[in-house]
C-alpha cells in the first residue's frame, strides 16, 4: 500500500501548471479579442485600396478641412451604388468629391450624381476629382447651397441612393427629406455615424456624438426603414426603405 500523501501528490511527470486567476484569465481573453477586432477592422479597410484619382481627392479634401470617406467605406458605397444599379443618387456634402467618386464607380454607366454643398470652393475641388476620373459632365449635377433649402426642390421617390454626409447638427432633419426621395428599397447612407468611435461611448457628450445618437434613434424607430450600423471607417449607417 502506498504512503497516503502518494495518492494525493503526482508521482512522475511536471507538475500541473498553475491557472491564472479567472478575473485575470478574462481580461486577457477580452484584450485579445479587442486586439483581434482591431486587426480584422484594419484589413477590411485595406481590403480595398484608393488609387491616384482618390488619393488626390482625398488630398484636396484635407486641404480645405472637408474630410473624407475611408477606403474600407468608399468601396461599401461602390457596393451599394453597383448591387442597386443606381441610376439616380443624391449625396448631402460633396466634400471634395471622394465618395462622389465611389458612387459614380458603381452606378450605372449612365447613371446621375446630385450633389449639394453649401460651399463653392468644394464642389470646385469635386468637379476636379470628376474631370481627372474622365466622368461624362451629364452625369454629375452639383448644387451649390445648404442642404435644407435644396432637398425640398428635388422630385419625390426618385432616387436609388441618397447620401448623408453634410453638417451632422442638421443630420436628423435631413432624414425627412432624404426618406421621401427615395424609392421603395432605396437608401440612405450616412457615413462618419460613429463620430470617431465616441458614439458607443455613453461618457461621451458633446454636440456632434449626441447628434449622431440622435440620428441612429430616429432611424431605428422610423417603422419605413430597416436599418444596419457597418463599422466601416468611422461608421456607415444603412437603412433601406420599405
Amino acid at each position: 500500500m502506498f504512503p497516503a500523501a502518494s495518492r494525493t501528490a503526482p508521482t512522475h511527470g511536471a507538475p500541473p501548471l498553475a491557472r491564472p486567476p479567472r478575473g485575470l484569465a478574462s481580461s486577457r481573453r477580452q484584450e485579445d479579442a479587442i486586439t483581434d477586432k482591431a486587426g480584422s477592422w484594419a484589413h477590411s479597410e485595406d481590403f480595398r485600396t484608393a488609387d491616384d484619382v482618390l488619393l488626390r481627392a482625398t488630398e484636396r479634401a484635407a486641404e480645405l478641412g472637408c474630410g473624407a470617406v475611408s477606403p474600407g467605406t468608399g468601396a461599401l458605397l461602390q457596393v451599394l451604388a453597383a448591387g442597386h444599379r443606381a441610376t439616380a443618387v443624391a449625396e448631402v456634402g460633396t466634400g471634395a468629391g471622394v465618395s462622389g467618386l465611389w458612387l459614380l464607380r458603381g452606378m450605372s454607366p449612365d447613371g446621375v450624381l446630385t450633389t449639394i454643398d453649401s460651399e463653392a470652393e468644394h464642389q470646385r475641388a469635386a468637379k476636379a476629382a470628376f474631370a481627372e476620373e474622365q466622368v461624362r459632365a451629364m452625369r454629375t449635377r452639383t448644387i451649390t447651397g445648404r442642404a435644407l433649402d435644396v432637398m425640398p426642390r428635388l422630385a419625390d421617390g426618385a432616387y436609388d441612393l441618397v447620401l448623408l454626409d453634410g453638417d451632422p447638427l442638421e443630420a436628423v432633419d435631413y432624414l425627412e427629406q432624404a426618406v421621401r426621395l427615395l424609392r421603395p428599397g432605396g437608401l440612405v447612407l450616412v457615413p462618419h455615424a460613429l463620430a470617431d468611435d465616441r458614439v458607443p461611448d455613453p461618457a461621451r457628450r458633446d454636440e456632434l456624438t449626441t447628434a449622431m445618437r440622435e440620428l441612429g434613434r430616429a432611424v431605428r424607430a422610423d417603422e419605413r426603414l430597416v436599418a444596419a450600423m457597418v463599422p466601416s471607417g468611422d461608421g456607415l449607417l444603412v437603412a433601406a426603405r420599405r
